[in-house]
């Protein structure tokens, strides 16, 4: 059986309710907070129940059920303990065409009740058609237990800013984007707060985004918790992602309503070209899309942005760029060391694995004072470790490569520049940390791991 679970508007609506003891009580609760106006049939009521006829919160009438109670009424709760009277209320009500609950009795019920977590206007219901009520109670209790108590008001206040957003924007995907983005966010009812001055500020570049516009946004290295906040409200408010194939999933995620694209390039393999989505990103900007170009680590550091800009800006195509968390700060804290630890390193080198080697004829002594951070070194790091080697480093300069950082699987291995081609290909994306900035941290997690690598 597959039921419709709907929340119904009963203020004013005239609801009878057949029986006035302990298992009618449980429900008159209920019902009286929806503002409906409540009739009890019922030849004796609990104590409970006649003082509420006596306040006017509800009416008693004070005898035995007759099938005439039922006209008028948009609800019927049967609720005595003779199973035979609820049958005949059942009976009378779907004669009539009226929604009944035969209390306890899945056969005669058109609806059920839920067990309800309330939080002001917000209203969780569980239901399990009748099955178990102490199991749809557990639930409630449990979620109960892991909502705010804070909610109500949040809500209240973001229902306010949601009415003056539909009044003061127009329909667009825009304003759309905007709503699922306040929904994210802390309201309060002052003039001041953030989030209304940015509703406000979203109003104003209104043309702007109607012309279509491009975010070139760093994901980081992966862990959605390492995102900016700028980064997380754009990726939430997109109507398109093109990201590259190291985005994970778990940021992916955040964009829900947004058409996800992947147009990744690795390990050579390349389904699709630059200029391919360098057109992409221009079509859907001048399809006024919220397009939001992806990348791992930040957007400025070997991501191929300086060719992004140059066709956005020859296109004509409004754009920004939200800077993210580089891989290489990230491994670093992985470490943990200081890529500028003014007793070993007073530069950092930045390089790809193909572009590593220095060719520095500077002095020994000078070609170890950097801290060397190597992009995409590769599978087998033979090569890069005997040009560093020529180059006069020595062969205890240690080394500590850093595989997939900041992601729950994040993998550590410490090493030396000797033994650096001996080490087993590491899980991409990687990193490669050489300099004695990282020293006392790779002899730390050599000895704590007893020679072993190390998994974060």
């Amino acid at each position: 059986m597959s039921l419709l679970p709907i929340f119904l508007k009963l203020d004013g609506r005239r609801c009878l309710l057949v029986g006035a003891g302990t298992v009618a009580l449980d429900k008159i609760g209920s019902l009286l907070k929806t503002g409906l106006k409540l009739r009890v049939v019922a030849p004796e009521a609990r104590p409970e129940v006649s003082e509420l006829a006596a306040e006017g919160r509800l009416e008693w009438i004070q005898r035995p059920f007759e099938l005439s109670d039922l006209d008028g009424n948009y609800l019927v709760i049967a609720a005595t303990d003779v199973p035979d009277v609820n049958a005949a209320v059942y009976r009378g009500a779907v004669e009539r065409g009226i929604l009944c609950n035969s209390v306890d009795d899945i056969p005669n019920c058109d609806f059920f009740f839920g067990s309800v977590v309330n939080r002001g206007e917000l209203q969780i219901a569980i239901s399990t058609a009748g099955e178990s009520p102490a199991v749809a109670q557990r639930l409630r209790r449990e979620i109960d237990a892991q909502l705010p108590d804070d909610l109500g008001p949040w809500l209240h206040h973001l229902g306010q800013l949601r009415r003056e957003v539909l009044a003061t924007h127009p329909r667009t995907e825009e304003r759309k984007s905007l709503l699922h983005q306040l929904a994210q966010r802390p309201v309060c009812e002052s003039q001041s707060c953030p989030s209304r001055q940015m509703a406000l500020a979203s109003l104003d570049s209104q043309s702007e985004v109607a012309d279509g516009k491009v975010f070139l946004v760093g994901a980081g290295p992966g862990d959605p918790d390492l995102l900016t906040v700028k980064a997380l409200r754009t990726i939430q408010s997109a109507t398109v992602i093109l990201h590259d194939d190291l985005v994970p999933q778990s940021i992916l995620d955040l964009a829900p309503r947004a058409e996800i694209v992947n147009v990744g390039k690795r390990c050579g393999s390349k389904n699709i070209t630059q200029n391919e989505i360098n057109a992409l990103m221009i079509e859907h900007a001048r399809n006024h899309r919220r397009v939001v170009r992806l990348k791992s680590g930040d957007p400025l550091v070997f991501g191929r942005a300086a060719e992004e800009i140059a066709a956005l800006t020859e296109a004509g195509v409004s754009f920004d760029v939200i800077p993210g968390i580089t891989a290489a700060l990230a491994a670093a804290a992985a470490i943990p060391c200081s890529l500028t630890d003014r007793n070993s390193a007073s530069n950092v080198i930045f390089s790809t694995g193909h572009h590593a080697q220095s060719h520095n004829h500077a002095p020994v002594p000078q070609l170890e004072d950097a801290t060397r951070v190597v992009y995409m070194p590769g599978r087998d790091l033979t090569l890069l470790a005997q040009e560093w080697l020529q180059e006069g480093l020595p062969p205890d300069f240690p080394c500590v490569i850093v595989s997939r950082a900041a992601q729950p699987d994040q993998h550590i291995r410490c090493t030396t520049l000797a033994a650096l081609g001996d080490a087993a290909p590491a899980l991409a994306p990687s990193l490669l940390i050489a300099g004695w900035a990282v020293r006392e941290s790779a002899v730390t997690f050599q000895s704590a791991a007893d020679g072993v690598s190390v998994t974060a």
